[in-house]
């Protein structure tokens, strides 16, 4: 009907000029510019489907904050984490993302990326235990611990290491033990990352940080780990193993170490991560795969994990009332609050009947209750 009237309109205008076109032959040439912009304004709206820029639209106007959860990338080799998380960006429209550990460009596997909401929660993912397959290959150490780098010792001939006498010098690891990071390392001293240090040809002074080693294994022949066929020995100086540790240990460092004590050197020429924490392989999707996903619209949500399945810590069911509090940031009462192993200071997930994240909360020992720290609702 708009469009119906626009054409009368139109139709009006042009009859009314060319009548005054009639009186005023002067007028002629600068009345038909008016005529074509009236032509222009009373054109049915489909006449825009051949215009380029009328098809042009932004990505991030699809209100991407209906897509809260995390993520896990199988990061392929050469890229840093922060180039998958501007990839994630791009392919999901928004720029609330943020990955829960660093791993080394060299190194492929398990990334968790946090999307819109869920990048409140990597405080609490970034601590999380993780996983890796590794092949080291002994002889010399390299500047970078990895393939990557120049050997900075003599090259040793190891023909005479075994399997027995590698997994002798495994079980000297498990444990607390105390590493250095290694210069080609994205932790910062003084505000600046060790790896910009070191690729100026500087070397510094690092303080030993406390680890912890909590398996260790050499893996036998044609076993399956991530998907790949990973053998113990791939040629007479290379040995493959799994290991389980803490946050912030460095497996390249952790090879050195063992290729130290055992009189030859070493480095590691393979690193897959194939756990962090909740987060594993199996749920891992590729930055190819995610972008088909994400072009076929709504299906990508299939592939985010809810938010309250990542988290590795206590929950606590909470009814409507609770809910409501929560989401004022109030502290709430709890009947596990009287558990004698909640200690002050202890967290847990707030997670209502449908177990959707509400909130992450400290427990308060002194008044028994539960404080938000985290609201993941509005």
């Amino acid at each position: 009907m708009i469009e119906d009237r626009g054409s009368r309109i139109a139709d009006f205008c042009n009859h009314e000029l060319c009548e005054l076109a009639k009186a005023n032959h002067a007028c002629i040439p600068m009345l038909r510019g008016l005529i074509r912009r009236n032509d222009v304004m009373s054109a049915p709206k489909n006449n825009q489907k051949n215009n380029p820029a009328a098809e042009i639209r932004n990505p991030q106007s699809e209100n991407p904050q209906s897509q809260d959860g995390v993520l896990v990338i199988d990061k392929p080799e050469g890229l840093t984490s922060h180039d998958v998380v501007a990839r994630v960006r791009k392919i999901l429209g928004t720029r609330r993302v943020g990955h829960a550990g660093t791993l080394d460009p060299f190194a492929t596997g398990v990334l968790v990326v946090c999307v819109n909401r869920a990048t409140r929660l990597v405080q609490f993912l970034t601590g999380d235990d993780k996983e890796y397959v590794a092949t080291m290959r002994l002889g010399f150490a390299t500047d970078t611990g990895d393939l990557t780098g120049t050997p900075k010792t003599p090259v040793t001939d190891a023909g005479n290491i075994t399997s027995e006498k590698v997994k002798e010098a495994f079980s000297r690891f498990l444990g607390p033990i105390k590493q250095i990071p290694p210069m080609y390392s994205a932790k910062k001293i003084g505000g600046v990352k060790l790896y910009e240090m070191a690729r100026r040809g500087e070397e510094i002074e690092r303080a030993p940080i406390v680890v912890e080693i909590k398996k260790l294994e050499l893996l036998e022949p044609a076993e399956s780990s991530g998907g790949a066929q990973v053998d113990a020995q791939t040629a007479p100086d290379e040995f493959s193993f799994r290991v389980v540790c803490s946050s912030g240990t460095y497996i390249r460092a952790l090879a050195e170490e063992i290729g130290e004590i055992m009189g030859v050197g070493a480095h590691l020429t393979r690193l897959r991560r194939t756990r962090s924490g909740n987060c594993s392989l199996d749920s891992a999707v590729t930055l190819e795969e995610l972008a088909d996903l994400a072009r076929s619209g709504p299906e990508r949500r299939v592939m985010m994990i809810p938010m309250a399945d990542t988290i590795a810590m206590p929950t606590l069911q909470i009814g409507s009332e609770e809910r409501e509090r929560v989401s004022h940031g109030r502290s709430i009462e709890h009947p596990e609050g009287e558990r004698a192993d909640y200690t002050n200071g202890a967290l847990a997930k707030l997670c209502d009947k449908k177990n959707q994240l509400i909130a992450i909360a400290e427990f308060d020992s002194s008044k028994t209750l539960w404080r938000p720290r985290v609201v993941l609702i509005d």
